[in-house]
């Protein structure tokens, strides 16, 4: 998310430094090259020769920043608590740089009270008063990979400063690079408002999963039925099932407030039920995969499998919490010849494996035992694939949705 807002920024004409621990984004960034597919590298060579965006990995030049945003990874640790070392790493560093008069704001996504316990915390114990010498704010980020219709610039941003005075001065500095910016009560409002987007998605994403599931039981096609629900004007907003959660957003932010309510011994029951639900989904996938080769007489031992997309999300370059890795595993686990492609990756990493990607072909997939479809990017040939595959199992249901009609050798989820 640092380096889509610093672009926007500069788009704006601020001048815009972008700090960085990985000397290899630093070197892309000063040769005008994008390491990230949303942002071009065309937009990124052009701010860089209009002297309006720099990168540097010399924290030293931070006290010369008049405002500073945070944008870090915040991932789960194994014990799927919230690691929020890199968080604490960024304020680290600002903290003994940090001079009168400056703006820091959090956007990465957290629980509620890190602001006040982290930064804000900080920055007192450097002697600043917040809102007089020092203004601090949380915003949380909102960006959609892949989305083109949804971007920075025209995505409301939600922003809640410490004191009045923080909040005014974080919505003055959006609104040079942001068409609308929501102001809130505080940082706390701001980072339960990025959870409870993402937990909603979560839950609802937690039913249509099991709706898939209890229709499979009862042998009804679920795409249809949330077709014929989506055609109520009112009450009812379709979301749809899928081989399982991915991304740093959506299996990741829900846990942070599951986390920071058992402090008060209060269990998040939805957000339980959900995380269950959608996590069990490779292992759903998985087991329809071997009924439909079982009618085929085939064993998933020695079966050449081949998987498309392996990505969390279409047209995207992101693996972090993939379902297709866990499904992936779980084929090699009993034996099968898998065969990855996914445009978007050259390499897949699968536990302590590295299996490269390849093209999809006709001979390719006709050698096939059985094409399982995971991920449904937009550079895949699906006309193609329902020729030259003897069987497809299509989790995303993309095979309807692009040709608009079935195909015989097509199971959907």
């Amino acid at each position: 998310m640092g380096l889509p807002l610093a672009v926007a920024f500069a788009r704006a004409g601020v001048r815009v430094t972008g700090f960085d621990v990985d000397k290899a984004k630093v070197l892309a960034i000063q040769r005008g090259e994008s390491y990230i597919g949303d942002v071009p590298s065309a937009a990124v060579k052009d701010m860089v020769k209009k002297g309006r965006l720099r990168a540097t990995a010399d924290f030293n030049a931070l006290k010369h920043m008049d405002t500073i945003n945070i944008c870090v990874p915040t991932p789960l640790r194994k014990s799927r608590d919230p690691d929020i070392s890199y968080v604490v790493n960024a304020v680290r560093e600002i903290e003994t740089r940090s001079r009168p008069g400056q703006m820091v704001i959090l956007e990465s996504t957290t629980y509620p009270g890190t602001t006040h316990e982290i930064l804000q915390t900080a920055l007192e114990r450097r002697g600043r008063k917040i809102g007089v010498d020092a203004f601090v704010a949380f915003s949380p980020e909102r960006v959609d990979p892949a989305n083109r219709k949804f971007t920075i610039e025209n995505t409301p941003k939600v922003v809640g400063g410490v004191t009045t005075a923080c909040t005014e001065l974080a919505v003055l500095f959006y609104k040079l690079a942001i068409l609308q910016v929501v102001p809130v009560s505080s940082p706390t409002v701001a980072e339960m408002v990025k959870l409870l987007e993402n937990t909603y998605r979560a839950i609802n994403i937690g039913l249509a999963n099991e709706m898939a599931q209890l229709c499979r039981k009862l042998n009804i096609d679920v795409w249809e039925v949330i077709d014929a629900a989506a055609t109520k004007p009112f009450g009812y907003m379709p979301f749809y099932p899928g081989p399982g959660l991915g991304g740093h957003c959506i299996p990741v932010d829900p846990l942070y407030l599951a986390w920071k309510v058992k402090l008060f011994n209060v269990t998040a029951k939805f957000i339980e039920l959900a995380t269950e639900v959608n996590s069990a989904m490779p292992d759903f996938v998985v087991d329809m995969l071997v009924e439909i080769l079982n009618r085929r007489r085939k064993s998933v031992s020695g079966s050449k499998l081949i998987v498309l997309g392996a990505t969390y999300k279409r047209d995207v370059a992101d693996l972090r919490e993939s379902p297709a890795v866990e499904i992936i595993e779980k084929l090699l686990h009993w034996g099968a010849d898998v065969t990855i492609c996914d445009p978007n990756l050259p390499v897949v990493t699968v536990g302590d494996r590295q299996i490269r990607t390849i093209d999809v072909t006709p001979e390719l997939l006709r050698r096939s035992d059985l094409v399982l479809i995971v991920t449904d990017h937009s550079a895949f040939n699906y006309e193609m694939i329902v020729t030259h595959s003897p069987h497809i199992f299509d989790t995303r249901n993309v095979i309807y949705r692009t040709l608009g009609r079935h195909a015989p050798n097509v199971t959907r989820l």
